[in-house]
């Protein structure tokens, strides 16, 4: 079984046919799909989807994008309505230096919010990482230090020193469809020789679909393409990247062990 443990199913390009997407990632053989939260704001309707299908989870938090917005809650806030058993993250969060959509004191702000949030419910932070390595690496590591949460880096397009920081603390990395493609030697090279215990991968459906779909709006069944490089890349097939990177979801998101299969 392969998990996309981060796709965004509330995107128009893939809510207007959401139940043939869904039907198309069950065909590829893709067992359970999380869908993320980019605002609190959109709670709900992310219930809802997620309660439409028993191996369909959600996750409650706000993108670096839109921090100003949702500085109003507090990690307090966070932890109450993150109790919901289809909830089984938090974030998006963390820090974008690449479009600087929110100023960066209140992205900053925001991580530090879901950081203390993931702290006090024990529920995994998805953390949303680009251009902004050294301020990701020092907020992990010293919110760290102040206690343990669990993490992983969505997404990765960052460098090897980022990796080797969050690795060195307890986090996970996954791998969307960006390590297919050509441009992208020193995340392969990353992918290649992370430890088996601690790598994901993912779609970020409905952008950047991996190679050979590039180009094309990227769905959940893309995935088994991304898990397919990956394979490669660590001279393994894809049945062992599935056992490994379904093992390290449940081990991250244990509270969806009951979709164990």
């Amino acid at each position: 079984m392969l998990v996309d443990h981060h796709c965004h199913l509330d995107f128009p390009k893939l809510a207007e046919q959401r139940a043939d997407v869904i039907a198309r990632a069950r065909d590829a053989g893709v067992g359970i799909l999380v869908t993320i939260s980019t605002r609190i704001a959109q709670r709900d309707a992310l219930i809802e989807i997620a309660e439409s299908d028993p191996n369909i989870f959600c996750t409650l938090g706000t993108h670096p994008h839109n921090a100003d917005e949702e500085l109003h809650i507090g990690a307090d806030e966070i932890v109450r309505l993150s109790d919901h058993p289809k909830i089984i993250g938090l974030g998006e969060a963390g820090l974008d230096y690449y479009y600087d959509n929110a100023p960066r004191d209140a992205q900053r702000e925001g991580f530090l919010n879901h950081i203390d949030a993931a702290r006090q419910t024990g529920l995994p932070l998805v953390i949303h990482a680009r251009d902004a390595d050294d301020d990701t690496a020092e907020i992990l590591e010293s919110e760290m230090a102040k206690g343990a949460f669990k993490f992983v880096l969505h997404c990765f397009t960052a460098g090897p020193e980022l990796a080797k920081r969050a690795l060195a603390i307890g986090g996970y990395i996954s791998f969307s469809g960006v390590v297919t493609f050509k441009s992208a030697p020193e995340i392969q090279k990353i992918a290649a020789n992370i430890p088996a215990d601690r790598y994901l991968v993912e779609t970020d459906a409905p952008f950047l679909a991996p190679v050979p779909m590039r180009g094309k709006t990227n769905e959940p069944a893309f995935v088994k393409y991304t898990a397919e490089c990956v394979a490669g890349l660590r001279g393994t097939d894809l049945d062992r990247v599935a056992a490994e990177t379904t093992e390290n979801f449940f081990k991250l998101y244990d509270r969806a062990s009951g979709a164990r299969i």
